[in-house]
């Protein structure tokens, strides 16, 4: 069992929030979402935007299905918004204004997941659909300004900037990743061109382009005039890139895996540094889609990053198939229960190495790590077995009448959440006890977000071509809040001296925390306390790009009157 965790150390990464009738370990109702929350960013301290493919929902806004919807925090209300264009299995990411960005999704669809009424030329896509009313998304470059209450969401400044004829990608990408540079941009790589299960054909003669159904290069948001330049590494992946896992490091080069594939990336100058490849022959990207993130930066690891793989799928190379389904029924294939670290960048100068951690108490496919401010890392949502994706026309080996999860390519739903602690002793890392298990199967296009008050938002779950509320997995718009351990500490922190902005390397500022907000000793509780900037990222397909936890350096005067004085650093 892990250690407990001290709730003033994590609250004073959020804003003061008053005391919740929450349960520690439990799962809460967390509204009806109007859409499946296939996509979630928090917007700000008080709403939560989500995005849906273009699908019939019921809730309709300017005559059509909505696909995007705000999420209120404090009332748990969610209010349609209008998106122009498909969104499907787009990528996103943050500006440095607080503005979020998506890039991509499908073509335009109508009901049954059909291509739209007004076609592409060569009829492979769709660029308007009549129903639906859905404009062609992949090359859509997307943009919202988080708005809150009192503001009017009717306004331009509050609603989606959606319109591809005024700003979009040079190229069409459907499953790109996106990471955001150092200097703000925002890096868009591969994708598919046309959708399938996985981005190849079988065998892999064209590993370049699949027959034009592939694109193996890379661009920027704001957008530069040059063309997008060839992504060797997507070529060398060919088939197993979609939604590859990019992490930027402090060099300014960009930590890419794929496939089984890792290498350290000069994004300006396109060169490639190969690293190992994962151990085991484990996938961590779609479709095998295992948790992944960038494990809490902090002065005892001197801000050093270090990425951490669990679950996925070591299904052999044959089985993932092709565009239109895989080799194998993998309802029946057990997802990977294997961890893996990796530190790209050693401080020591020794070679990146990948270092054996321990293994996930349930094997899982999708499920999603989402760091908490404690610096414990809580995996939610996904299957025992299978993978992520769909399937209307079966696999090779079983028609779809066959299929026994209806479209699902997943089974055995992860009901129960687990959390991992990165610095406990090795084979004492997992614990799940004390949390109790959701009722809600959360398989393919399932999402996750910390909210301001540190509990975690879960929603989403639609392992189907278009609405289907009465299948096996169905169309899922319930969400729930999950609150962790820390939830069952008898007080909450109010600090005073948050500040609004911060700086790099800026002036250090103070924190103070009254007697009230804790128990026990002040310097045990001073001790105990860390300060933690907290980046939710842009959260869809069991992953949350841009996700970081930060942790500020920081030392204490205990004043005569118990409170706490926190002499807070910059971020470095």
């Amino acid at each position: 069992m892990l250690p407990p965790r001290s709730l003033l150390a994590l609250c004073l990464a959020t804003a003061s929030f008053p005391v919740l009738a929450a349960t520690a370990g439990s799962f809460a109702d967390g509204g009806n979402t109007l859409i499946s929350a296939m996509m979630m960013f928090l917007g700000n301290d008080q709403k939560v935007y989500m995005l849906d493919k273009a699908e019939g929902n019921a809730a309709q806004i300017n005559g059509h299905p909505a696909w995007g919807a705000v999420w209120d925090i404090g009332t748990h209300q969610a209010t349609a918004m209008d998106v122009r264009t498909n969104v499907f299995c787009a990528s996103g990411m943050h500006l440095p204004n607080g503005s979020y960005v998506t890039f991509g999704g499908n073509g335009a669809t109508g009901p049954g997941g059909n291509i739209g009424s007004q076609p592409n030329p060569g009829g492979f896509s769709g660029a308007w659909d009549s129903q639906y009313q859905d404009f062609d998304g992949t090359r859509a470059m997307r943009i919202l300004n988080p708005c809150k209450n009192g503001d009017d969401f009717t306004s331009s400044q509050c609603t989606w900037f959606d319109e591809p004829t005024l700003l979009s990608m040079q190229h069409s990408r459907w499953y790109s990743a996106a990471e955001a540079t150092a200097e703000g941009n925002v890096v868009i790589i591969g994708g598919f061109v046309n959708g399938g299960y996985v981005n190849r054909n079988y065998p892999n003669i064209d590993p370049v382009t699949e027959g034009n159904a592939a694109d193996s290069t890379y661009e920027y948001y704001p957008p530069r005039a040059a063309a997008p330049a060839t992504f060797n590494f997507l070529i060398q992946t060919s088939g197993l890139n979609a939604y590859a896992h990019t992490f930027l490091m402090p060099s300014g080069k960009m930590f890419v895996q794929a496939n089984v594939s890792t290498i350290l990336w000069d994004h300006e100058a396109n060169v490639e540094t190969p690293l190992p490849d994962m151990p085991g022959g484990v996938v961590r990207v779609y479709p095998a889609s295992g948790a992944t993130a960038m494990l809490p930066l902090t002065p005892a690891n001197n801000y050093t990053p270090t990425m951490i793989f669990c679950g996925g799928s070591d299904m052999p190379e044959y089985a993932f198939g092709n565009y239109s389904f895989p080799y194998i029924d993998t309802w029946n294939y057990p997802a990977s229960k294997d961890c893996q670290r990796i530190t790209p960048e050693p401080q020591d100068g020794s070679a990146p190495v990948y270092v054996q951690d321990d293994d996930m108490m349930d094997g899982r496919t999708m499920g999603q790590f989402v760091i908490l401010p404690d610096g414990t890392l809580l995996v939610v949502n996904g299957g025992l077995n299978g993978t992520a994706g769909y399937s209307n026309q079966g696999t090779l080996t079983t028609p779809f009448s066959g299929m026994p999860f209806g479209e699902s390519l997943a089974s055995g739903p992860v009901l129960t959440p687990a959390i991992y602690d990165p610095t406990a002793p090795a084979g004492s890392r997992w614990s799940k006890a004390g949390f109790s298990s959701s009722n809600i199967p959360r398989l393919y296009h399932s999402s996750a977000i910390l909210l301001p008050d540190a509990s975690v938002l879960i929603a989403g779950s639609n392992p189907n071509i278009d609405v289907n509320t009465s299948t096996v997995f169905p169309t899922t718009y319930k969400a729930e809040i999950f609150y962790p351990a820390y939830f069952s500490a008898s007080t909450r922190p109010v600090p005073t001296g948050m500040p609004t902005t911060l700086s790099y390397g800026g002036n250090p500022f103070d924190l103070t925390i009254p007697a009230s907000s804790y128990s026990g000793s002040a310097n045990d509780a001073a001790d105990n306390t860390t300060v933690v900037l907290m980046r939710g990222g842009f959260t869809t397909h069991a992953m949350n790009m841009g996700q970081r936890h930060l942790q500020l350096n920081s030392t204490y005067t205990v004043n005569s009157n118990g409170s706490i004085t926190l002499h807070v650093a910059q971020p470095p």
